[in-house]
């Protein structure tokens, strides 16, 4: 666990995150970081959360049409 202070910058205030913490989740500088509510927290992930609930979604209706796909594919 790391204490962070947080910076004024500009006319807004940021939190700077150590080179470690931007090394272990492979961000550099311009990279999008997406906040979600947890609860009593908030994660900081650079994974769109949207993106994935799309993906799991694509993914259960290749399964369910999957002897579909392999006839459409010959």
């Amino acid at each position: 666990m790391q204490a962070l202070k947080l910076t004024k910058i500009g006319n807004s205030v940021g939190l700077i995150l150590p080179k470690e913490v931007l090394a272990r989740l492979k961000l550099v500088k311009g990279d999008t970081v997406y906040l979600t509510d947890a609860p009593g927290a908030v994660t900081i992930t650079p994974n769109d959360p949207t993106f994935e609930a799309q993906l799991e979604l694509g993914r259960e209706f290749m399964n369910e049409y999957r002897d579909t796909f392999h006839a459409l594919a010959k």
